[in-house]
């Protein structure tokens, strides 16, 4: 057909109709999983850590630094109710609770950050609890101190072996406030702690990079921050205890190591650096969680989901939702996840003061593929 008429004339004569109900194909990860159920809605609280028990029990950490609250600052969860834990008298101990993981022994271990809303870094409120679920009681405090803990830290999450050192070894995530982040180990046994692999390119932000979140494109910016961004943070444990990984926030590399070199309080920093492998990009990742059969799962907080890299290393999907507005704390437990979420991007200081933030934060649990 030629078409004098003009163009718009010459395409409609040479449309075919594909029937009035036909409609656009999208992209397969915009429509939730289906799989994501929000078990909690907290309005005045923003939880972040997170731990199932031996017996069953989720306990939440609520941090006080970027909002203070007058709730409890670490609590169990259940029937839609918040209990203190290990009980109300103890709460006056925690300052900011973040981090926390259950050993292969059942202790719960809750690292406080030491930080506060408005006033920052609160001296010598750094520090590591053990709990015993089955008392429920504290029975061990480590404060954490210089040279490994910097004035511009920010002990961020944990994870405990308990094959190294005679009552085992602890590994933190210092994401740091400025850009000098690290990890820390601690022997749980002498409470002796080392900075390592401080200022390392496997701890660090990576330059240049570029997130897309919440709809917004944003460039790392160590000194004008337009999006949550830090150094080591999320931070997991393999199965057998015998490899740590963990992830840069600004980043989208997975880093592993093995233990026995991390904890070897002989080991020069060099071969300790020598001992970290690239295990490649995975998701702008915070929370991690290991499952019994070696599975690990990562937040991914540009897709608002859940990633599962499997023990022959290969990465899938198993959850996407549009709620899951920068997941943070993970957890596993009986065939499934439990998460929190953070809205971390949506802070007043990466917004020029204002408060993007939306009420409720939410808990999630997320059903797993079965096998």
């Amino acid at each position: 057909m030629k078409c004098v008429a003009g163009l718009a004339a010459c395409l409609a004569a040479q449309s075919v109709p594909v029937g009035a109900h036909a409609a656009d194909s999208v992209d397969k990860g915009a429509a939730p999983s289906g799989n994501v159920t929000v078990i909690g809605r907290f309005p005045d609280a923003q939880p972040s850590g997170i731990a199932v028990l031996p017996d069953g029990r989720l306990v939440l950490g609520f941090p006080r630094s970027a909002h203070d609250h007058a709730g409890p600052r670490l609590a169990v969860f259940g029937n839609g109710h918040l209990t203190p834990f290990p009980d109300a008298a103890q709460q006056a101990g925690f300052v900011s609770p973040l981090g926390m993981t259950v050993d292969a022994h059942g202790t719960l271990w809750v690292l406080d950050e030491g930080l506060l809303a408005d006033k920052g870094t609160v001296p010598g409120a750094a520090r590591l609890f053990a709990i015993d679920p089955k008392t429920n009681r504290v029975t061990r405090t480590i404060a954490l101190e210089a040279p490994a803990l910097r004035p511009d830290s920010h002990p961020n999450d944990v994870r405990v072996d308990v094959t190294h050192g005679a009552s085992g070894t602890a590994f933190i995530t210092d994401s740091s406030q400025t850009t000098h982040p690290a990890l820390i180990v601690v022997d749980l046994a002498t409470g002796h702690q080392r900075r390592i692999l401080a200022d390392a390119p496997c701890v660090m932000p990576k330059p240049g990079f570029l997130a897309v979140l919440d709809g917004r494109a944003s460039r790392y910016d160590a000194d004008h921050p337009t999006m949550a961004q830090a150094g080591a943070n999320g931070i997991g444990l393999s199965a057998d205890q015998t490899t740590l990984f963990w992830q840069p926030l600004t980043s989208r590399e997975l880093y592993a190591a093995p233990t026995a070199t991390l904890a070897d309080p002989k080991a020069s920093d060099a071969q300790i650096l020598a001992s970290v492998h690239d295990e490649g990009e995975a998701g702008m990742g915070d929370g991690e969680a290991t499952a019994p059969d070696g599975t690990l799962y990562l937040t991914d907080i540009e897709r608002h989901g859940i990633l599962a890299r499997h023990p022959d290393g290969s990465i899938s999907v198993v959850a996407h939702d549009p709620r899951l507005v920068a997941p943070d704390g993970l957890t596993y437990a009986h065939g499934a996840l439990y998460g929190t979420v953070g809205q971390w991007s949506r802070l007043p200081v990466f917004n020029g003061g204002h408060d993007l933030e939306e009420r409720p934060w939410i808990v999630v649990r997320i059903t797993l593929p079965r096998p």
